[in-house]
C-alpha cells in the first residue's frame, strides 16, 4: 500500500436549524467556527466549518445545516459516532458543563484505556468526549465558556457502524493504509500512523441493525488527510486501478476532494491538507464573513439572500471577545 493517510481530516454531518447549529457547537463544546460558506453543489444552505484556531485538519465537524431537514437514522452503512479529544481528568467538568447547558449525556465509558462521555447534539447527532490517557498536543480553542485546561483538541475518531466487517476492513487497510489495533467483542480498532487522538477508527459489526438513514442527526461523511494534490492524485489512480468508484478531483476551496464509498456504505473523502482557512481572510476574522468560491461570487446577492441569518456569539472572535 503505497498510499497512507495521516488520520481524520474532518467529519462532515447534517444539522437542523443553523443558528441552533453555531449555538450549540460555538457555545456548549466551544469550537471555533472557522469558515461560513455554502454547500458548493447546494448554494441554498450553508456550509459551517467548526474547528480550533486555525481550522487545522483534524479538528474539524462540517454541517450542512438544512432547517427543515426531516431526521435520518442511525444504522449500519454510515458513520454513527464521532468523537473529540479532551484532557484528561476532564469528563467530570465536561459532565456538568453539559448538563448545565440542558445536554443529557450518558455515564462514562472505558473503552481500550481511555474514558469516553458519550451525548447527542440538538438534532441527534451521536457525538462522544474522549479523555486520552497518552495526553493529547494540540492547542486547544481557548474561550470564557469553555477554558483550554477542558477545551476539546481536536477529532479523537468515528465510528463506523456495519452489518460485517471484512470488506469495510479491506478497504481500510488496504485503500487507507490503516493498521488493525485492536477488538472488543464486536468493535474492531484501526489506526493511522501510530494511532492515539486524530488518527483512529472504530468498525462496530452489528448485522441485526437497520440500514441507516442519512438525513438530520446523521453523518454525510468522513474525510481523510493526503498531504498534497499529487499524492491525492496518485492515489485517486490506485483506487480506480483496484475497481473502487471514485469522483475526479474536485475543488473545494480550502482543499481538494475525491469521494468513494467503502464496502459497507459509509461516504468516505480523501483531502488535502492546503491550501486552508486564511485563503480569503485572515486568521482573527475567521468565520464571521460568509465566503464564495469565485465561481458562485456572480451569484452572492441571491445566495445571501436565501440563507438564514447567522448570528454569531462573540467569542468566535478573538479581536472583539
Amino acid at each position: 500500500m503505497p498510499y497512507r493517510t495521516s488520520g481524520l481530516h474532518h467529519v462532515t454531518a447534517i444539522g437542523g436549524d443553523p443558528q441552533r447549529n453555531a449555538d450549540f457547537y460555538l457555545r456548549t463544546l466551544g469550537l471555533r467556527l472557522v469558515k461560513t460558506t455554502v454547500n458548493f453543489d447546494d448554494p441554498g444552505t450553508y456550509h459551517l466549518y467548526y474547528g480550533d484556531e486555525s481550522g487545522r485538519p483534524g479538528t474539524l465537524l462540517t454541517f450542512f445545516p438544512w432547517p427543515d431537514a426531516p431526521r435520518g437514522r442511525l444504522g449500519t452503512g454510515q458513520a454513527t459516532t464521532t468523537a473529540f479529544s479532551v484532557p484528561e481528568h476532564s469528563l467530570g467538568w465536561w459532565k456538568r458543563h453539559l448538563e448545565q447547558a440542558g445536554v443529557s449525556t450518558g455515564e462514562v465509558l472505558q473503552r481500550d484505556d481511555e474514558d469516553v462521555l458519550p451525548f447527542r447534539d440538538p438534532d441527534g447527532l451521536q457525538l462522544a468526549l474522549v479523555a486520552h490517557a497518552q495526553g493529547d498536543p494540540r492547542d486547544p480553542w481557548d474561550t470564557p465558556v469553555v477554558p483550554g485546561e477542558h477545551a476539546v483538541r481536536g477529532l479523537h475518531s468515528v465510528t463506523l457502524s456495519v452489518s460485517r466487517e471484512d470488506a469495510t476492513a479491506g478497504m481500510l487497510t488496504e485503500g487507507l493504509g490503516l493498521t488493525f489495533a485492536a477488538e472488543d467483542h464486536n468493535r474492531f480498532r484501526f489506526v493511522a500512523g501510530d494511532g492515539g487522538p486524530g488518527a483512529t477508527v472504530d468498525v462496530l459489526v452489528t448485522p441485526d441493525a437497520p440500514r441507516g438513514l442519512v438525513a438530520a442527526g446523521t453523518v454525510h461523511h468522513v474525510a481523510w488527510r493526503a498531504p498534497d494534490e499529487s499524492t491525492q492524485a496518485a492515489w485517486r489512480e490506485e483506487l480506480v486501478e483496484r475497481g473502487v468508484g471514485v469522483t475526479s478531483i474536485m475543488d473545494r476551496r480550502y482543499f481538494r476532494s475525491i469521494y468513494f464509498r467503502e464496502p459497507g456504505g459509509t461516504l468516505l473523502e480523501i483531502a488535502t491538507e492546503q491550501p486552508g482557512f486564511t485563503v480569503d481572510e485572515p486568521l482573527l476574522e475567521l468565520g464571521r464573513a460568509l465566503k464564495l468560491p469565485p465561481w458562485l461570487e456572480p451569484d452572492r446577492a441571491q445566495i445571501a439572500a436565501t440563507l438564514p441569518k447567522l448570528d454569531l456569539p462573540r467569542e468566535n472572535n478573538p479581536v472583539s471577545a
